[in-house]
């Protein structure tokens, strides 16, 4: 048995009704092709969990969750709990499958049984068919998640599928750990009082009062925006900055919008955004876990020049990494392990009744395959990223690129964004803008 890692047990803690849990991540996955017969899916996920453990285990707690949550095979594990199919009804267009999106983004997962679930959607417009596949956060971050999907998909040309690996704790590491404790803990103490103090002062900072925090309630909605991969690079290689720089500028660009379409005045302090950011080093995509920290700036929307909202974001994101906050989170990843499990599960407690006020929406950019899926033979035409509301954020982004394509997944709580919509027409507005700005 393997022990998640303290955080990711305490997190669970956060939003957890009677053994169901609804944070994870998710895509949906536009198919081209017929839809696999049962017996042909069920073989596809077959394959898939003999070459993933972590598919096949559950998690269980101890008494009072004084230990660790560990990872154990689940002895009753069957396709049948996490597998459905479905279909839209008419017109079977993009707004019944976003509709059916953001239902499945409030159910929850049952931890009872591996924390994933698979959704076939079939007669989607355009004559294709859709894949939703979901997991929990302990399971696996953007990266890890996207990296698992593509080796679903069928081997690129010459390659073969690779078996996904859960991460293990080691004895014998913990064993060498606690020996460098006299060295590592002031070097990871400085880090993290260097680098926490801004996260933590944001977290808990009110933003100014706008629409855009405050209670939410169970039911979601979904929106997509599209932007072409190549023109955020090329609008990022005119001014200088990265493609995530223009992305979050875009997002800028579309909160401005919509405060305006509220009647509130689009003032400097009232969109504090949560920025994952990943911390798994190269060649470790492979390994089933979440490895991400994060960052909280402030985007500049009350800023009316759409290449100067671009050029603030850039430097605030700069002024963050810099502050080493990013760092200081993976300090605190390296303490928690030595920190009582119970002490960590009551923090997450504490933090989930905590009123939020400071963080209005969270913001993950993840990098998806270059090449062309397929799905023995089905192309995937299109990847929508999705992922469920989490500590009391109002609306989360989700931004995957895929072949030459980026895609705005947008969830929003269902009564305080009932102009969802504006969200994402304001996000392909502010990429227009700054491209028309690059090519003038």
């Amino acid at each position: 048995m393997t022990e998640l890692h303290p955080l990711d047990s305490g997190f669970m803690e956060l939003e957890d009704t009677d053994r169901h849990i609804s944070l994870g991540i998710g895509a949906v996955a536009i198919m081209a092709g017929p839809v696999p017969t049962r017996a042909e899916f069920d073989a596809i996920l077959t394959d898939a969990l003999d070459r993933n453990e972590r598919l096949r285990q559950r998690v269980r707690t101890s008494p009072l969750e004084l230990k660790a949550a560990v990872w154990e095979d689940d002895p009753d594990f069957a396709l049948a709990h996490h597998r459905r199919w479905t279909a839209l009804p008419q017109p079977c267009d993009e707004a019944m499958l976003r509709e059916l999106v953001a239902t499945e983004l409030a159910e929850r997962f049952d931890r009872d049984h591996p924390l994933w679930q698979c959704v076939v959607i079939e007669h989607v417009a355009g004559g294709h068919w859709a894949l939703l596949l979901k997991a929990h956060h302990s399971m696996v971050d953007g990266v890890s998640g996207i990296a698992l999907f593509e080796r679903l998909c069928d081997p690129a040309p010459g390659g073969d599928r690779k078996p996904v690996t859960a991460q293990r704790s080691s004895r014998t590491g913990r064993v060498a750990g606690t020996l460098r404790l006299p060295l590592t803990v002031p070097r990871l103490a400085f880090s993290m009082v260097r680098g926490l103090v801004p996260v933590v002062t944001a977290a808990l900072t009110p933003t100014a009062s706008s629409s855009l925090n405050g209670p939410i309630g169970r039911q979601r909605r979904f929106a997509v925006a599209r932007a072409s991969l190549t023109e955020a690079r090329e609008i990022g290689g005119v001014f200088g900055v990265t493609v995530n720089d223009v992305v979050l500028a875009a997002i800028a660009s579309a909160y401005r919008a919509v405060l305006s379409l509220r009647g509130e005045e689009p003032t400097a302090g009232k969109l504090r955004v949560l920025v994952p950011v990943s911390v798994r080093p190269p060649g470790a995509e492979d390994i089933a876990d979440n490895r991400v920290s994060v960052m909280i700036p402030f985007l500049p929307i009350e800023l009316t020049d759409p290449v100067e909202r671009l050029a603030t974001v850039h430097e605030r994101v700069a002024r963050h990494r810099a502050k080493g906050e990013a760092e200081a989170e993976k300090s605190v990843l390296a303490m928690a392990e030595w920190l009582p499990h119970a002490v960590v599960a009551r923090a997450f407690q504490l933090a989930g009744h905590f009123p939020q006020r400071s963080v209005a929406a969270l913001a993950t950019n993840v990098v998806g395959p270059r090449r062309v899926l397929s799905l023995r033979g089905r192309e995937v035409l299109e990847i929508l990223p999705c992922i469920p509301i989490a500590m009391r954020l109002r609306t989360t982004i989700a931004i995957l690129s895929y072949h030459d394509q980026l895609v705005f997944g947008i969830t929003g709580d269902y009564d305080t964004t009932p102009d969802i919509d504006a969200i994402s027409a304001g996000i392909e507005q502010g990429i227009a803008e700054l491209l028309a700005r690059a090519r003038a």
